[in-house]
């Protein structure tokens, strides 16, 4: 049973994937080894629910055959003593009437018995995930941040993911932001830059070094306490099944709908939202289907703003927005980031052309670190990717 809900699970995620990305199916022209796809995997949950169901057959099938077997002795056995005058019918046939009621009774238990084992064989996975103890919780006596700053601390930190141990994505990286300070991660793919978010937000620890906080090693605070200080812009943000207010207010579930608005008007969304008929009370659709990538960003934009968090995470934040609303929108953020500490996980390099510091990643290593004009004149890595995205988009003036 456990193999074919796993089965089961397999199909709904293959179609669910397809029906997601049809475009992409319907573009390659896909259409039919999706559905031979499907198709096959249907046969294969059909076959087993059959060997199942006639598996259950033959239980039924031979516990219904032993109790009519018992009843046809009984009347056999029960005849013959009738007919000697050691029974009486009337006997015989409230035994009868007995024997019924009970095989009445252990048929129904043969079929709570296989529902029981439907259910065992539904639950086994789910009580394994439950019972799987979390590698990352708050520790026997967390730390509460009272007064946060915002001062981040790299220190000889080295780690690669559980999933490829063997693979280390960071080494030895050792960096200090300041309290208020706007700091830019760059780097080629690859080079460790959201590895660093994650760390920071604690959805890993280091396999060796430290990240501090405040003074604090994020081990020893309590999860609440120090995510409840970070706001994070994706560059394809996550929205909900709900409402615009809904997903604004997704952080703050006490903000008023003049502190929604407000974070909209920041985040350049007010315009869009007045247009529509239900306004704030438009629905998204799942996963925000129905609004564009430059409106999803800037929706995730004020969910930030209006957390009001101490620290403030933007990955290419503003990578799905126009030239025009890019630049108001960059005026709302810098703003938030003249009072927060920043961290500006950068691909386009001309976003992070004004951030205080710059840490230039390579291969899991910090190798460069300056502002824009300091890395610029030592030619280093970092003048190669100026000089590369330049070349890729005809815009020498990015590397001016």
């Amino acid at each position: 049973f456990s193999e074919r809900k796993f089965n089961q699970s397999l199909n709904n995620a293959g179609l669910k994937e397809s029906v997601v990305g049809i475009e992409t199916v319907q573009i390659f022209q896909m259409e039919e080894r999706e559905t031979a796809r499907y198709s096959s995997r249907i046969m294969n949950a059909f076959l087993s629910t059959l060997a199942i169901a006639k598996a259950r057959g033959a239980f039924m099938a031979g516990t219904q055959s032993l109790g009519y077997l018992a009843m046809g002795l009984i009347l056999y056995v029960g005849a013959g003593q009738v007919l000697d005058g050691s029974f009486t019918g009337g006997q015989l046939s409230a035994f009868l009437l007995y024997t019924v009621m009970v095989t009445g009774s252990l048929m129904g238990l043969a079929g709570v018995w296989t529902n029981l084992q439907r259910a065992v064989g539904a639950s086994v996975r789910i009580f394994d995930i439950l019972n799987e103890a979390p590698t990352i919780a708050d520790p026997e006596n967390p730390e509460v941040l009272l007064h946060p700053q915002g001062h981040i601390t790299f220190e000889n930190v080295h780690f690669a993911y559980p999933t490829r141990a063997d693979v280390p994505v960071l080494r030895g990286v050792d960096f200090e932001i300041h309290p208020g300070e706007t700091v830019a991660l760059v780097g080629s793919s690859g080079a460790g830059k959201s590895t660093i978010a994650a760390l920071l937000q604690r959805f890993y620890d280091p396999s060796e070094g430290r990240i501090l906080l405040d003074g604090h090693a994020l081990p020893s605070l309590a999860l609440d306490s120090l995510r409840g200080e970070i706001a994070m812009v994706h560059q394809d943000p996550i929205l909900f099944s709900g409402s615009l207010a809904e997903n604004i207010a997704y952080g703050r579930e006490d903000a008023s709908l003049a502190d929604i608005q407000n974070a909209a008007r920041m985040a350049q969304l007010d315009g869009f939202i007045a247009s529509l008929p239900e306004q704030y009370e438009s629905s998204v659709g799942e996963r925000g289907v129905k609004l564009s990538g430059g409106q999803r960003q800037r929706i995730a934009i004020a969910r930030a703003l209006l957390a009001n968090p101490q620290i403030v995470i933007l990955d290419e934040a503003t990578s799905h927005l126009d030239a025009a609303n890019e630049e108001a929108v960059q005026h709302a953020l810098d703003s938030v980031m003249a009072t927060t500490t920043t961290l500006v996980i950068a691909h386009r390099l001309s976003t992070i052309r004004n951030a205080d510091r710059i840490l230039v990643l390579d291969a899991g290593r910090l190798v460069e670190e300056g502002n824009h004009e300091t890395l610029l004149a030592t030619g280093g890595i970092y003048a190669e990717l100026i000089a590369t995205q330049a070349r890729a988009h005809s815009n020498p003036s990015i590397s001016a």
